[in-house]
């Protein structure tokens, strides 16, 4: 089987557009690869140096995916931090990879604009490890033998340099040391539209978070901004924000249904949200209730996380064997 392989980084509780964009699609992974999962902790430290919050944050995004459907038992899941190797093939990879290619890359080339544009130095608030973060990106996929890496749009870029760092360790020794791996672009593309309309994103505020209580579900469903038509008008399903989450939660023969409610006529923004609030309770109360369980037992969760890195430390030992062999470490 390929092998396929997700990062995850502990950024906060999910929302429903990383459940529907990022968690399901890589789920699904796992019925036709051999699946695994890392929290990316180490990726957290370049932004947050708050050791509680990179603690309960790990804990929450493990807990997030362990109650979205990820089996522990029949995936590997483990944590980043946990796997040493990942830092010793990080190592090697700096050897092999060239300046101008981190010069190139988007997240750096983002903080010299928004510097030049703010008139601050070019690498003012730039550590090494937002520099170098492509390279430890390259180091989590290589170590694995990965195929394929489902990611969004944003993130081709550095699945692209992992490769081309690959391709150039291959090229000096003479050998196929390293798989190269593939983007392979989430299955939900189209871009999930926030409480005000715009796209879902936290830092325009207007997320739905996974985990939300019944009744706060429902209060930020009920605040979806919506136009003013009237009940009796006949509205459009394909530009409303209320049909296009509607859709991902509900049946196909409920989709069918609410469309032709929209077309009709008859029927006011506030019925659309109130379908709209039964169909996501019904599918989000099994997964609150999980994530809600596995929250009052941290040591679980850690525990998980430990087995499967044990795990993931046995591969990853034979991977870097055999690379100190080929750079002559052994």
């Amino acid at each position: 089987m390929k092998v396929a392989l997700t990062g995850i980084k502990p950024t906060g509780i999910p929302h429903i557009g990383n459940y529907l964009g990022a968690i399901k699609p890589a789920l699904k992974l796992s019925e036709t690869c051999e699946a695994r999962y890392f929290i990316a902790d180490y990726h957290a430290l370049n932004a947050c140096k708050d050791p509680a919050a990179i603690r309960n944050m790990t804990l929450e995004i493990a807990a997030a995916w362990l109650a979205s459907g990820l089996d522990p038992k029949k995936v590997l899941f483990y944590k980043q931090s946990l796997v040493p190797q990942t830092f010793e093939l990080l190592t090697i990879l700096l050897a092999f990879t060239p300046k101008g290619l981190m010069n190139r890359a988007h997240a750096y080339k983002a903080m010299l604009q928004a510097n030049a544009e703010a008139g601050r130095d070019p690498d003012d608030g730039v550590n090494m490890g937002l520099y170098t973060y492509p390279v430890l990106m390259a180091a989590d996929i290589l170590l694995f033998d990965t195929d394929y890496v489902p990611v969004g749009n944003d993130q081709f870029q550095h699945v692209e340099m992992a490769v081309d760092i690959a391709q150039s360790f291959n090229f000096v020794y003479g050998q196929e040391c390293f798989r190269l791996p593939q983007p392979l672009a989430t299955e939900h593309s189209k871009t999930l539209m926030g409480l005000d309309g715009r796209k879902m994103s936290k830092s325009y505020g207007n997320i739905i978070p996974i985990f939300a209580p019944e009744k706060e579900l429902r209060k930020l469903v009920m605040r979806i901004v919506t136009n003013s038509q009237g009940v009796e008008e006949p509205k459009d399903p394909e530009t409303c924000t209320i049909f296009s989450i509607y859709r991902n939660f509900a049946s196909p023969e409920q989709v069918e249904a609410l469309r032709q409610r929209y077309l009709a006529g008859g029927m006011g923004w506030g019925h659309a949200k109130q379908e709209l609030f039964e169909v996501m309770n019904a599918a989000l109360t099994p997964l609150r209730e999980r994530y809600t369980e596995l929250m009052a037992n941290p040591r679980g969760i850690i525990d998980i996380l430990e087995e499967g890195s044990a795990r993931a430390r046995l591969l990853a030992a034979e991977k870097i064997r055999m690379l100190r062999g080929v750079i002559g470490m052994d």
